[in-house]
């Protein structure tokens, strides 16, 4: 089982036991977060759950294992011939997360090509236009 979230202006593929680093969350290490922002489920059994933005009713839990800070990046803005010259660095933070579970309550599953043409079969438009006849 996987699921794509959103977080932090990103989408992630997770899986139950990954661990992720996100942009940084407020709380402790060992305590447990829940992500609502669920954009796809796909479970063991084949069926595919795709939110109309988000998925309802599922969620993502993981326990905070730790905070830190990303590589150092440098910021270089120079002028030529203007004696103009600034150097800068910069280290993202972010939270390290443990995916300890993903949660489904109440699938909505995607479609499938024949229940669509079912739904077309049935078009209420064309029933009435046949009733007046």
């Amino acid at each position: 089982m996987y699921a794509i979230i959103a977080i932090g202006g990103k989408q992630l593929k997770v899986h139950e036991g990954d661990t992720i680093h996100v942009e940084l969350l407020p709380g402790e290490v060992g305590e447990t977060v829940t992500l609502t922002d669920v954009l796809l489920v796909h479970q063991e059994d084949g069926s595919l759950a795709v939110g109309t933005p988000t998925v309802k009713g599922a969620s993502v839990t993981g326990d905070i294992i730790g905070h830190g800070r990303g590589n150092k990046i440098t910021i270089f803005k120079h002028k030529r011939r203007k004696n103009y010259r600034r150097k800068q660095g910069h280290r993202q933070p972010y939270t390290a997360l443990k995916v300890t579970g993903i949660d489904i309550s109440k699938p909505n599953p995607r479609p499938t090509k024949k229940a669509a043409e079912a739904k077309q079969d049935t078009d209420p438009a064309a029933e009435s236009a046949e009733a007046e006849d």
